[in-house]
């Protein structure tokens, strides 16, 4: 593909001024590998059900999940037992926390309906607040729309300390991140305590196993001087449509 032309979107204040992200939370749900290998069955089961009900919901503006691969496994630059067992993500971005309830009473009335007959072992739950976003200036599209750029995968940090993510924008394959962090929820929106913690999504347009390794001498510096510890530094592949086995843990 040729070079995309222009004046990058953040540069370009009559642009922002039509409009900003009005995301303020993001909620995080983490599994593990279905215990019978139904994975394919599962992903196509959320993906044709159960995740497109939860836009019936006013306060949700974008969702998208992703898959972690033996591969990318292997590519994983930092871990905690925490956090070990995640092969799948899926993510959901609110504009008010506000819209929590009516989301988990939607799933409420979907299991009573009979519509959710696939669970995945949960690794953790967690809610986070919006802090920050920046776009690679060379995608041209603003930072407020990264969720809606299409991403080749996502590389996802959670991590202990205030150090700002912005700078791995600037490895090449990272279209941008979005960061936030933890917020003090009680369950079922949490299961355990998350106090301290920071999660963030660089945006992939180059396969995830591949901008992993560019990332990895970034991220150690980041961990060595800016006093940060990671807890999960992992690639993820983003889900295919139809397609739901080509990715799988």
């Amino acid at each position: 593909m040729s070079a995309l032309v222009g004046t990058p979107s953040d540069d370009v204040p009559a642009m922002l001024a039509t409009g900003r992200t009005d995301v303020t939370t993001i909620y995080v749900s983490m599994s593990a590998r279905h215990p019978e290998g139904r994975d394919a069955d599962y992903l196509a089961w959320h993906s044709l059900d159960h995740r497109p009900e939860q836009h019936r919901l006013p306060s949700l503006r974008a969702s998208f999940r992703l898959v972690s691969t033996p591969t990318c496994r292997a590519a994983r630059a930092a871990g905690d037992g925490r956090y070990d067992a995640t092969d799948h993500v899926m993510t959901y971005l609110f504009t008010d926390v506000a819209g929590l309830p009516a989301f988990n009473d939607l799933n409420v009335a979907m299991i009573d309906a009979g519509r959710t007959p696939y669970l995945l072992p949960l690794v953790e739950r967690a809610v986070y607040r919006l802090d920050g976003t920046v776009a690679a200036s060379r995608i041209k599209v603003g930072a407020d729309v990264l969720p809606w750029w299409p991403v080749r995968g996502v590389y996802m940090l959670v991590e202990r300390g205030d150090a700002s993510p912005a700078p791995l924008a600037d490895v090449p394959g990272v279209g941008g991140v979005w960061w936030g962090g933890a917020l003090p929820m009680q369950p079922p929106y949490t299961t355990r305590n998350n106090a301290g913690l920071r999660i963030s999504y660089c945006f992939l347009d180059d396969d995830p196993v591949a901008v992993a390794e560019d990332l990895r001498p970034l991220l150690e510096k980041r961990w060595s001087d800016a006093g940060v510890e990671p807890l999960l530094a992992a690639p993820f592949h983003a889900l295919v449509s139809y397609d739901w086995a080509r990715y799988l843990p």
